[in-house]
């Protein structure tokens, strides 16, 4: 199970970063380190949008017209919520910034780099 990115204090709002800080921070090396990111900023990104989808799925009732669309109050509360998450590059570096990502060597002669959750 992945950390609850709920919990994650994120930047909501763009911040300008100091690559020398990130590269400490991360592998060692700045562009393994945004990879690193990049990675785990694309896990979060399926998290989210699958559990988003699976709420909004409560709410969808088969009808025989297309033109009979019904707008539930709890549905848009639900959607303003995610819209109003820290974006999952935000939770990234904030998980970076607290050693909740793990970054698995890859075997000699393999080039790709596993993100893990430290947590786990």
């Amino acid at each position: 199970m992945s950390t609850n990115f709920k919990s994650i204090k994120a930047d909501k709002t763009t911040e300008t970063r100091d690559n020398h800080a990130l590269q400490n921070q991360g592998t060692g090396n700045l562009f393994e380190t945004i990879v690193v990111l990049s990675s785990r900023s694309n896990q979060l990104s399926v998290e989210m949008k699958q559990e988003l989808n699976a709420k909004l799925e409560e709410f969808i009732t088969p009808t025989d017209s297309l033109e009979e669309v019904f707008e539930n109050r709890e549905q848009i509360e639900i959607s303003r919520f995610y819209e109003r998450l820290p974006k999952p590059h935000s939770i990234a570096i904030a998980e970076l910034g607290q050693d909740l990502i793990g970054v698995d060597d890859p075997i000699e002669g393999e080039e790709a780099t596993e993100v893990t959750d430290t947590d786990t």
